[in-house]
């Protein structure tokens, strides 16, 4: 069966996969590599070839700003190349992210030179990529997550710069760069499509708070959308945010993206006790799309453990759902879809992909493991949003010869 996507939409299929790309120095200081640790790199073909079997064609791969500068404002893009040339024999849509959590030594988003460096890399990965790819729809997310990178090393001392307190500035410093990063794709390529990828949450206060608590609350929920905001130029213009930078509105949504903000605790996704308070997926993507009238995107999703299948069709209901309410959803990304570890000490893994890695091996990360509860139920998602869009197609036409 062909790979489907929207008629006006710029990915190849609506539901996609995202292999983990991380490079970033950890919490002890240690820097991750993510497209080694999971053996993505090593198994690059096959892993294509298990994408294209569960027809996703569309992935989101990293190019590891760390990796590609190791010297300022020069750029080694040899492991770029080769998940190009893959991406080009297996017929598979690369989606690029520029930077994803990592960056190279001597910087950090609180660097005077940092914005300048990252529009440089810009510019150099869209003249690399265009020198062999001139006509190719080329999507971008130049920064991943900056709400969730902000308060990761500005308030958490999570990774570089290993700050508390100072989550304001660093969301700054990264924003800038992103700001810039764009205006530097645009002027390069005025054709590139910009994706973002920030957390979608919902943030609550306790039953029974007062006013001034219910206030927090809606100040630290409607905080998830700065950095969107900057990039559209509503929060400090001084950045230089443009209303026409928003293009693809990409959002990432786990299990623990609701909570109770004092004190603190998850909201249960599954809802057992009818909690009021939880927020169905359909919604935020509603919230969101009303706020900025832009495409949306689902860029991450997963879950771990023997949930994984629940969830999925969970995603999968609340998409038809975003869907019959009027949201442009474009596309959902299984993310991970081969399983990884935990960043800062690496021995756990989250099986949380579509594939699990064979701990027992000799080297893991190098043999996958088909989750055969998730591949059924991936099917199956896939079977209900096609069966939605096709009742939709038809009510057009029929609309259309009225």
């Amino acid at each position: 069966m062909p790979f489907t996507a929207p008629l006006d939409s710029p990915f190849t299929s609506f539901w996609m996969a995202g292999f983990e790309c991380t490079d970033q120095l950890n919490a002890f200081g240690n820097r991750v590599d993510f497209l080694n640790l999971t053996g993505h790199l090593q198994l690059l073909d096959a892993d294509y070839e298990l994408v294209r079997q569960h027809r996703l064609g569309t992935v989101r791969e990293g190019i590891r700003w760390s990796q590609v500068e190791r010297r300022p404002y020069e750029y080694d893009w040899t492991t770029v190349q080769v998940l190009l040339d893959a991406g080009r024999r297996h017929g598979i849509q690369q989606v690029w992210d520029l930077c994803h959590f990592g960056y190279p030594d001597d910087l950090t988003p609180l660097h005077p030179l940092f914005a300048r460096r990252f529009a440089s890399l810009c510019r150099a990965f869209v003249n690399f990529y265009r020198q062999q790819r001139p006509d190719d729809v080329l999507i971008i997310t130049p920064i991943n997550e900056v709400s969730f990178m902000s308060w990761l090393g500005g308030d958490v001392r999570g990774t570089a710069p290993y700050c508390v307190g100072q989550g304001w500035e660093v969301k700054r410093g990264l924003m800038r760069a992103y700001i810039e990063g764009v205006a530097a794709l645009r002027e390069t390529d005025p054709t590139v499509r910009i994706l973002t990828t920030e957390p979608l949450v919902n943030v609550v206060p306790r039953p029974g708070a007062g006013p001034a608590e219910v206030r927090q609350a809606r100040e630290v929920h409607r905080s998830q959308f700065e950095s969107v905001d900057m990039l559209a130029g509503r929060l400090c213009p001084e950045l230089g945010g443009r209303p026409e930078y928003l293009d693809l509105l990409g959002f990432n949504f786990y299990y623990d993206n609701q909570w109770q903000l004092e004190p603190y605790q998850t909201l249960p996704w599954a809802n057992e006790h009818h909690d009021p308070r939880f927020r169905p997926l359909s919604s935020l993507l509603a919230e969101a799309y009303q706020r900025y009238g832009r495409p949306v995107v689902l860029t991450e999703t997963s879950h771990p453990g023997q949930d994984r299948p629940h969830w999925l069709r969970m995603v999968a209901h609340e998409a038809v759902q975003a869907l019959h309410a009027g949201v442009p959803l474009l596309g959902v990304c299984l993310y991970p879809i081969i399983d990884r570890p935990d960043w800062d000490h690496l021995t756990p893994w989250h099986h949380a992909g579509l594939y699990d890695i064979d701990l027992a091996a000799e080297t893991p990360g190098l043999t996958r493991l088909l989750h055969e509860p998730s591949a059924h139920a991936l099917a199956d998602a896939q079977a209900l949003v096609a069966r939605h869009r096709q009742l939709a197609r038809a009510e057009l036409m029929a609309m259309s010869q009225a």
